[in-house]
Parts: structure tokens; C-alpha cells; sequence
């Protein structure tokens, strides 16, 4: 569990939050009795792609993470744009570290702005820094 000091510098930085287990688990929690869980979720799916070295294992993950968020209908479609949507798809021809950097960094941003406010104000976080 972390330390209050340590939660409370989660209410400026997504990124802080996103990198620590319990702050993701929380964060997870708090998303998912708001429906948007998929959010973390994907965003998850995506530094692990970045980590995958293997070009016949990084194809297969592109192609899961495509499914599993990207397109149309999927089942836990994220919220993008249609041109992210399109450079995504273009990407994923040729699937790299980078396929799907442009629609992580939106959903990144939705969550920083949607998400943390809604979470900051939470009961999740307030047991967090109590």
C-alpha cells in the first residue's frame, strides 16, 4: 500500500499513478464503477506491446489489441477519434514499437482530464491519503 505522501502526488500526475501497482489497481477499480475501464485497460495493453521484442509476437498483440479496443464494435472499444482511428489502422501494416502510440497518448489525455479530476474527488482516493 502506499504511503498518503505518495497518493497524494497522483492528483498531479497520471503518469505516476498509471506506474504504481496499488495506484493502477485503485485507478482500475475506480474506472470500472464508471464503465470506462477499458481505458486503463488499453492503455496497459499498450506498454506491454512496447515492450514485446519478438516481431512475430509483437504482430500477434497488435492484432489482439486491435480487436480487443480499436475497431469498430469491439468489446472494450476506447474512445478515439476517426483519424486516430485511421493512422492506427495505417500502423498496423507493418505493426512496430510505435503502432499505436498516437491513440494511446488521446486516451492518455481523456483520462488525465476526464478520469483523474472524477477520481481525485473519490472515496477510492480518499481512503487512499487518509
Amino acid at each position: 500500500r502506499p504511503s498518503p505522501e505518495e497518493a497524494l502526488q497522483w492528483r498531479d500526475s497520471l503518469e505516476k499513478l498509471l506506474q504504481n501497482p496499488y495506484g493502477l489497481a485503485s485507478f482500475r477499480s475506480f474506472l470500472r464503477s464508471e464503465f470506462s475501464e477499458e481505458n486503463a485497460e488499453f492503455w496497459v495493453a499498450c506498454e506491454d506491446y512496447k515492450k514485446t521484442k519478438s516481431p512475430v509476437k509483437m504482430a500477434e498483440k497488435a492484432k489482439k489489441i486491435y480487436e480487443e479496443f480499436i475497431q469498430t464494435e469491439a468489446p472494450k472499444e476506447v474512445n478515439i477519434d476517426h483519424f486516430t482511428k485511421a493512422v492506427t489502422m495505417k500502423n498496423l501494416v507493418e505493426p512496430s514499437p510505435t503502432s499505436f502510440d498516437m491513440a494511446q497518448k488521446r486516451i492518455f489525455a481523456l483520462m488525465e482530464k476526464d478520469s483523474l479530476p472524477r477520481f481525485v474527488r473519490s472515496e477510492f482516493y480518499h481512503e487512499l491519503i487518509k
